[in-house]
């Protein structure tokens, strides 16, 4: 049988039905489609794909499950060393991680890794009976950790494994941390995915504190002291919206993207009236930025009635930092991307509400530190768009709130927590953090890996304290 180069193509919604309604977008492999992609691995001797894996997968290994039919044995060869693979198959960029080190790639297209890893994850979801057994022991020390997002949750697993009494601490009212008020249902649904790996968790005995903001209600300090905590990882992640400070941001439907995903993602906004959060959407949108969160909330404003919808972004589409099939599927639902073009000003009416967004024409000059091309202004050249609502999209930074209440442990100039990279530990003992709070906006996998390095390097700090 011929080797197929190319990987076998995503089942997706139509993009004309599917602009409509917050169904997942990606349907997954069947059983056949799997079968034939895991059998396009090569099986490398020495198997590159592994060093693109932030939390190091066995990837030939489960592959090689897959092609034996054996779907469960492959989730549970993943799960060696990912604790959330539904997750993972669904959103990491693995085109620039474990896919871009695939031998099939240098002649044809790689593996399709993820979406190998989402189809057993979702199989054993959906036929399998997946005991989980509590692990944590109520005699063992007590391990605080902040935030519920990725780096929280993949630490938490590995620390419950070993058997400490984990206590997650989350400021929302929801368990997930980006997975549940960043990242749209059309691409990771809660109900289906999110919330059952959380309680997988649960089950084996992490306990999860909402509604629980770390900096106001306690501090670093009294969780140590007060509440006898022996070690504590810090998983805030990167939840402070960077705006433009360009005239017409305080307007009436200017959003930053935070709000804007969250309100509908984790407030249920896009229910509405079935839950009490609404969303003034208008009939024209436009999304600055050109990362993921920007296709998210370009994809968000269409299924919630926009109907016209612009991404303005300042680089060309080739240095568009969301992923190529983001971007491909919004092109496909009828985005409009404006491109090498940057804001100036947001234009509001005589009550305050946004009327237009007000752009300069951009072209690239020389490269700079990112290594891409700079946008140089082009003089003259501003014109304007009709728009009732804005969404600003150009990244976020580290909430200040635990790092002003814990003035002993060093930060940088972004407010960023200085942490070892390896380890997690920070300037204050037993203190430790990881993930974007650490290393600004990431990706979810990074995230994992820097919360799966924390959870042994806190194993390692508790044995030595237990036995000094």
């Amino acid at each position: 049988m011929p080797l197929v180069m190319q990987k076998h193509e995503m089942p997706e919604q139509d993009a004309n039905v599917r602009r409509n309604n917050f169904d997942e977008v990606a349907l997954g492999y069947t059983e056949e489609l799997a079968l034939a992609e895991a059998n396009r691995c090569l099986h490398c001797k020495v198997p590159h794909c592994r060093k693109g894996c932030p939390v190091d997968i066995d990837i030939p290994a489960f592959i090689a499950k897959i092609k034996e039919g054996d779907f469960e044995g492959a989730n549970a060869k993943i799960k060696e060393a990912s604790s959330l693979p539904a997750i993972c198959g669904r959103v990491c960029p693995q085109e620039n991680q474990c896919e871009k080190y695939c031998v099939m790639g240098i002649k044809g297209e790689p593996v399709g890794i993820g979406r190998l890893e989402r189809f057993v994850a979702d199989y054993c979801m959906q036929n399998c009976e997946e005991k989980i057994e509590k692990t944590v022991k109520d005699d063992a020390q007590k391990v605080a950790i902040i935030g519920s997002g990725p780096a929280g949750l993949a630490c938490a697993g590995d620390l419950a494994k070993k058997g400490y009494q984990v206590t997650i601490f989350e400021a929302l009212h929801t368990a997930g941390g980006v997975l549940s008020y960043g990242i749209p249902e059309f691409r990771l649904p809660k109900d289906k995915v999110v919330k059952p790996e959380i309680n997988n968790l649960r089950k084996m005995g992490v306990k999860i504190e909402v509604n629980s903001v770390v900096g106001k209600l306690f501090t670093v300090d009294e969780l140590m002291q007060e509440f006898n905590f022996d070690a504590l990882f810090i998983a805030t992640g990167a939840g402070l919206p960077h705006f433009m400070n360009i005239p017409g941001e305080n307007l009436n439907g200017v959003y930053s993207s935070n709000e804007f995903l969250t309100r509908c993602n984790l407030m249920k906004a896009y229910r509405f009236p079935e839950y009490a959060t609404p969303i003034n959407v208008g009939k024209k949108v436009a999304v600055v930025g050109g990362g993921n969160v920007a296709m998210d909330s370009a994809r968000t404003a269409l299924r919630l009635g926009a109907e016209k919808v612009y991404i303005v972004y300042r680089r060309s589409e080739k240095e568009l930092p969301a992923r190529r099939e983001e971007v491909e599927h919004a092109k496909q639902e009828g985005i409009e991307f404006k491109l090498l073009n940057n804001p100036v000003a947001i234009l509001g009416d005589e009550k305050g509400y946004v009327k237009a967004i007000r752009c300069i024409k951009m072209e690239l000059g020389e490269p700079d530190a990112s290594g891409r091309r700079r946008p140089v202004e082009i003089p003259n050249s501003e014109f304007d768009i009709d728009v009732d609502t804005v969404v600003i999209a150009i990244g976020q930074g580290p909430n200040p709130l635990i790092q002003s209440t814990t003035p002993d442990m060093q930060t940088n100039k972004r407010g960023n927590i200085v942490a070892d990279e390896e380890t997690g530990k920070t300037t204050k003992e037993g203190v430790f953090a990881g993930g974007d709070i650490v290393t600004g906006a990431a990706t979810v996998i990074l995230a994992m890996g820097a919360g799966k390095k924390a959870a042994k390097a806190i194993d390692e700090y508790l044995i030595e304290k237990r036995n000094k």
